[in-house]
């Protein structure tokens, strides 16, 4: 099997040499871009599997890279961020972002966690589903309500895939958050919140308001999804 291919996006040459090494080292292939508009070109002019995308960029931040990618492109896409700030965060994965990282970071753990994104979606679901007026297909990265494709994240995806294979069980906070991300990771309430509020608002939008329940105090499970 070929070698991952990975776009990093940081306009530190310092941060892009030692995710270069690291990347190198655990076989992936690596573009680099140092500002915002190159990164967007290269991510446009090439087939990457993973985006790793500083959010404070000089000229055109991370933030609006990743909103001019999700109108074409659905690569996953793990930011990277010095910014304290949780609304940063929040409005990342709003725009479509898959993970974040913050700054200073072990490039070790960004290997791991690009890792994951990576095997998650690959995995994630071998067989097509469906319910009701809803239909996916993970391994072809595919959801279509009444017909209609709808765009998803990979996260967006990987969520509902592991909803659909559960059907009528609720999944618990805690236990969601370990299927998504893997046990022992620390991952804010916050973030998965930002991925089911996506999630919902995209499948309504589609005329599919009742995928997703929150059973309150309990967890998340999926609705009927009648249209």
């Amino acid at each position: 099997m070929s070698a991952r291919h990975l776009l990093i996006v940081d306009d530190d040459p310092q941060i892009r040499s030692v995710l270069r090494i690291a990347f190198g080292q655990a076989g992936y292939d690596v573009t680099e871009g140092g500002d915002g508009a190159e990164g967007l070109a290269k991510a446009r002019s090439g087939r990457f599997d993973l985006i790793v995308l500083d959010i404070g960029l000089p000229e055109m931040d991370g933030l609006a890279v990743c909103r001019a990618l999700r109108s074409t492109d659905d690569t996953p896409v793990l930011f990277l961020t010095a910014r304290e700030d949780e609304i940063d965060r929040v409005l990342g994965f709003e725009l479509g972002g898959d993970d974040y990282v913050t700054k200073p970071f072990s490039p070790r753990e960004l290997v791991a966690r690009v890792g994951a994104i990576l095997k998650r979606a690959t995995r994630s679901g071998q067989a097509a589903l469906s319910r009701g007026v809803l239909a996916v297909d993970p391994a072809r990265h595919r959801c279509t309500v009444n017909g209609t494709p709808i765009t998803l994240t990979a996260r967006e995806m990987e969520i509902l895939a592991h909803l659909m294979q559960h059907p009528d069980q609720i999944a618990a906070r805690p236990a969601l958050t370990d299927a998504l991300y893997g046990a022992g990771t620390a991952v804010s309430d916050r973030t998965l919140d930002s991925h089911l509020r996506n999630l919902r608002a995209k499948l309504a939008q589609a005329g599919c308001p009742d995928a997703v329940e929150t059973v309150h105090g309990i967890g998340i499970r999926m609705g009927p999804c009648a249209g």
